[in-house]
């Protein structure tokens, strides 16, 4: 009569016991005439059989019809209702009960149909906690913690108060930035140096299409700790082989990297330190840690396999199913000794604007405020922004240098835009951003000069 832990992630749904890792499988069902597998039985098919392959089934957790004509008898909660199944055929004795941590991305609809689920299986869920909370287990003194875990289909950003305890602020989903966004360019740019190399196309045949999608995982880890990474497939008896540059791989995720950090720069105000904290699967993808530090600045701190589900292990042990339901928690107690930040005041990488570009002229950037809006004031710098435009406020927002960096403050009503993200009240700006104002809009580009031109 054991407490287990589980974490749903399509890109790898983990369960624990105190002593060991119980089960780690994707969220993928294989729907074949005669049977219905899931988990790697399902994702090794994943090449091979697309078409009769489900994959977001946990992301859209529905009890809607599935699209595909030939499945429409069944839904979203069918497959993931087999794939619970199946999870607890494997990892259950007598009398366990479960506790799971649950993406941002499953809303109330969501939960409250898989406690159905998981009731007409007989499976004792006895707690829902958000999983960014269970994953943190320690105060970041002096800094504010956003949780990064990357799933098939999203990335999820979770940034955390820290009152005490540690309780969930708010959560940003970043759609089509997952893994299989990755897993796609990353194929691609492998099958392109196969074919350079070797004058072997992988992407050939469904069969080594899958095998570059089995080998992937470990030519990633290769990438993290190496500046090459060996490459070979062995198809009906012949080695092929290739070379790649880790930097290579890097570039290849750039957009999904860039956007994630995008989101990031627009949750943190600018007078925050961040504490980027990398679920280990966000961890594993190379480049990404040292990326998110050179464009968001703070620091970042890398989880363990397991964190989550064992984060609910320590904190969740005497929970007991109640009479009153299952509800989600968003907060829970530390667990670990808390860690302080000190706060960086050099500037990111990535530069520091010198002016701000908007319809040909360029003003420049300095420690007198430069406001936006539809209402200049004498005495003060303006661009002024009278107009039609819907969405810009007076007094709206204003550009200026302080402390050595670039900052962007939001006084408005409708909310100022960076780099397409609503800012929280304030944010650091660097060279090549965008903002914008209004809807559509006002665009303007912070850009870098050597000389001191400009209006």
């Amino acid at each position: 009569m054991s407490l287990l832990a589980a974490h749903i992630n399509d890109a790898g749904i983990s369960v624990l016991s105190a002593e060991r890792l119980l089960y780690r499988e994707p969220g993928f069902a294989l729907l074949e005439d005669d049977e219905l597998a899931t988990g790697l039985k399902a994702f090794e098919n994943a090449r091979i059989k697309p078409r009769r392959i489900q994959n977001r089934f946990w992301s859209s957790l529905t009890t809607d019809a599935l699209p595909d004509r030939r499945f429409q008898h069944l839904s979203a909660a069918d497959l993931a209702s087999r794939q619970l199944e199946q999870i607890w055929q494997v990892v259950a004795s007598s009398g366990d009960r479960l506790v799971v941590a649950v993406p941002a991305y499953m809303k109330g609809e969501n939960l409250g149909l898989f406690l159905g689920i998981a009731h007409e299986l007989d499976v004792p869920v006895v707690g829902l906690v958000d999983a960014a909370v269970a994953a943190t287990r320690r105060e970041y003194a002096g800094a504010v913690p956003v949780h990064v875990d990357l799933s098939l289909h999203a990335t999820t950003l979770s940034r955390l108060r820290q009152n005490g305890q540690v309780q969930l602020d708010r959560s940003e989903v970043i759609e089509s930035g997952g893994m299989l966004s990755l897993y796609d360019a990353w194929i691609r740019i492998i099958s392109d140096a196969f074919v350079k190399q070797s004058r072997f196309d992988p992407l050939h045949t469904a069969e080594t299409e899958q095998l570059l999608l089995d080998r992937l995982s470990s030519w990633l880890t290769a990438a993290a700790a190496n500046d090459t990474v060996m490459l070979d497939i062995e198809y009906r008896g012949i080695t092929h082989s290739a070379e790649l540059e880790s930097l290579d791989l890097i570039s290849a995720a750039a957009p999904v990297y860039q956007r994630i950090a995008s989101q990031l720069r627009a949750i943190y105000r600018a007078e925050e330190t961040p504490a980027i904290q990398l679920s280990d699967r966000a961890a594993r993808m190379p480049g990404l840690a040292d990326m998110l530090a050179a464009r968001v600045g703070g620091e970042v701190f890398l989880l363990e396999p397991g964190a989550t589900a064992r984060g609910l292990l320590t904190r969740c042990r005497d929970m007991q199913r109640g009479d009153g339901g299952v509800t989600l928690i968003r907060q829970l107690p530390w667990d670990q000794s808390p860690v302080s930040i000190r706060r960086d005041e050099a500037p990111v990488a990535a530069g520091q604007p010198t002016h701000l570009l908007f319809e040909n002229t360029a003003y420049p950037i300095d420690g007198r405020a430069l406001l936006m809006g539809s209402q200049p004031v004498a005495g003060e710098r303006w661009i002024d922004l009278r107009g039609d435009m819907p969405g810009v406020s007076r007094r709206h927002c204003s550009i200026e240098r302080k402390n050595g960096q670039c900052i962007l403050q939001d006084y408005s009503r409708y909310g100022t835009f960076l780099n397409g993200h609503k800012i929280d009240d304030s944010a650091v700006l660097q060279v090549g951003d965008l903002v914008r104002v209004g809807s559509p809009g006002y665009e303007f580009r912070l850009i870098m000069t050597e000389s001191g031109n400009g209006s």
